[in-house]
């Protein structure tokens, strides 16, 4: 081999390797439901593993209008552990975005730590939740660096 391939290769992995950083660095904006936003009749856990992998530092925005006299009223909490996701059990969950908060940009909730977030809507006693629809598990990765 010769040395000018050897450096023209060495320079060419470190460009690849470099690219990929600057790619896989960056935290997403992902707006939860994409164009659905924040309603029910949706399935999140379908657009949830759709969507997959989500990393530590990403961003999920959660949009819904306002109650009005034509939408119902729509809520963000996070709950507790799987068992409580899975019974749509809101009594440890914590309100993360009440009815107000989807409107214009939405409700923005960054990912911060490498552990199961459990989303779901608590309004009208949890039955958005308890049909399974308006609720979803995301368990945040470590974004690749090289």
């Amino acid at each position: 081999m010769s040395l000018r391939f050897g450096w023209s290769f060495t320079i060419g992995a470190f460009l690849l390797v470099l690219a990929s950083i600057s790619k896989s660095s960056h935290a997403a904006r992902i707006v939860v439901g994409d164009s659905q936003h924040w309603r029910f009749g949706f399935n999140y856990s379908d657009w949830a593993l759709k969507n997959a992998p989500f990393y530590q530092h990403d961003t999920l925005v959660f949009m819904y209008d306002p109650p009005s006299n034509t939408t119902f009223p729509h809520s963000v909490y996070l709950l507790k552990n799987l068992r409580s996701y899975l019974a749509c059990d809101f009594k440890k969950a914590k309100l993360v975005g009440n009815v107000m908060q989807g409107g214009g940009n939405g409700l923005q909730f960054a990912l911060k730590k490498r552990k199961p977030h459990y989303f779901a809507c608590g309004e009208r006693n949890g039955v958005h939740c308890k049909f399974g629809l308006m609720k979803f598990p995301v368990l945040p990765k470590r974004r690749c660096h090289a």
